[in-house]
């Protein structure tokens, strides 16, 4: 009996442990599964925070105000990472995202996810390739034509064609060109004088004059206010005080000296008096010279200020805004007449009387001859 009891005991502890056993070997189980999973997931994530293999440099673009979100996923769409999921949670782990720049970035093989989130933070795009081009004060339309050519931004013929067409251009300061007036080129001295950068693509002759006039309206509204009143006070159109700025730019240096020529120019045509400005001579005959001589003066055309009273037909060259202001604003005074004095100076001797100008052409040689 004894035995019995033994083995009943015996069989009952067994039964006991059984459940104990199936438990630990269910925890052990799912402490595999568990652990397999994180393994597993682990394995995952790092994968899909390696560098895409990409073979070569692409170019690749963030658009303005596009979301981290979007990047990540225009990112994997491209194939430049493996998951747009992981990388939107590796952006937050990384308090990263909110930084990103609009523009074309190229992206290199090998380039890791924080190499990726430094670019796009800074903003280290690809350059933009510009059109460089400077404009100086006083320039003419075919000084302009023939050094852009030999730059090699412009075709000379397209860019004087053009400039002979400024129906093709919107800019407000060109609307009161008179239509009938006989031009050597009707924007000339409407295409301000600035240094340019214009983006390479698409840049062509039509964009080149039309950023040029464009900068001639923005420049005029840094005048006075009362600039368009001031066009009344003058009893003088737009284009007519264009043109006195270009002579201006033509014949002055000194800032100071501008509103005082302007003086001279206005009290000239007040009385019907010629201009007789060799600038304009030159411009007639379409190079500059440091001396005009007698010959030159009896050229037959239009803007030949010492055949032709009045102002010309129009600008003779591109005036800075410092012209334009004097044009606008002249100086009051008593000259008739000016002479450069011929000491290195660049400044201007001024008379009332043709006789004290005769007195200041003198004395402005015997400058010439004591420097000499």
């Amino acid at each position: 009996m004894k035995g019995k009891e033994d083995r009943e005991q015996h069989d009952e502890a067994v039964v006991r442990r059984k459940p104990w056993k199936a438990m630990l070997t269910v925890l052990l189980v799912l402490f595999c599964l568990v652990a397999g999973t994180i393994t597993g997931l682990g394995m995952f994530v790092a994968n899909a925070l390696k560098p895409v293999d990409i073979g070569e440099s692409v170019t690749f673009e963030i658009e303005p105000g596009m979301h981290s979100t979007a990047v990540t996923k225009k990112l994997e769409q491209s194939g430049l990472i493996r998951s747009s999921l992981i990388f939107s949670y590796y952006l937050r782990y990384k308090d990263e995202g909110s930084r990103f720049q609009a523009g074309e970035y190229e992206l290199t093989p090998g380039m890791t996810l924080d190499d990726m989130i430094e670019k796009f933070n800074t903003g280290d795009t690809i350059p933009i390739e510009m059109v460089r081009f400077t404009v100086p004060e006083g320039m003419t339309v075919a000084q302009m034509a023939e050094e852009f050519s030999s730059q090699g931004l412009i075709q000379q013929e397209e860019f004087l064609r053009l400039v002979s067409e400024p129906q093709n251009f919107m800019a407000t300061s060109i609307q009161d060109i008179p239509a009938d007036g006989d031009y050597m080129h009707w924007l000339e001295g409407y295409l301000f004088p600035e240094t340019y950068e214009i983006v390479k693509e698409g840049f062509s002759e039509q964009v080149m004059v039309q950023r040029m006039l464009e900068e001639l309206d923005h420049k005029l509204e840094e005048l006075p206010e009362d600039w368009p009143q001031q066009l009344e006070k003058l009893g003088l159109t737009f284009h007519e005080v264009m043109t006195v700025a270009s002579l201006i730019e033509r014949e002055v240096i000194l800032d100071e000296e501008r509103p005082i020529v302007a003086g001279v120019i206005y009290n000239r045509l007040e009385i019907g008096q010629k201009l007789q400005i060799d600038a304009t001579v030159q411009y007639a005959l379409g190079e500059h010279k440091d001396r005009v001589i007698y010959e030159d003066l009896e050229i037959d055309h239009p803007y030949n200020t010492y055949l032709y009273a009045g102002l010309p037909p129009g600008p003779i060259a591109a005036p800075g805004l410092a012209s334009i202001q004097a044009a606008l604003y002249p100086e009051e005074s008593p000259y008739f007449y000016y002479v450069t004095k011929k000491d290195g100076s660049q400044e201007h001797l001024f008379a009332e009387t043709y006789a004290q100008h005769l007195a200041n052409i003198e004395q402005s040689k015997q400058m010439e001859a004591n420097a000499q």
